[in-house]
């Protein structure tokens, strides 16, 4: 199979790409859930409001609000 990505035929490309992901996996699976719950909970889906400052104080408040409840549930549900 070519897939003609960075100039190099297709197994070597693969083999890389299988590569990157494995090693990546774990990190990205935890970002994309979190991002995932903000746009699913908080609203994330679209911008309120528009502009680059104004979307970027959106982002912030979701995570504080985020981050806020995280905290909670870890403090009244300690791991057994």
């Amino acid at each position: 199979m070519l897939t003609g990505m960075w100039g190099r035929p297709g197994d070597d490309t693969l083999r890389k790409l299988r590569r990157w992901n494995y090693a990546i996996h774990r990190v990205r699976c935890r970002i994309e859930k979190i991002f995932g719950t903000w746009k699913r909970s908080y609203g994330l889906r679209r911008m309120r409001w528009r502009g680059l400052a104004k979307a970027t104080l959106q982002v912030h408040l979701t995570a504080i609000a985020y981050n806020l409840r995280r905290s909670l549930t870890l403090l009244t549900n300690p791991a057994a």
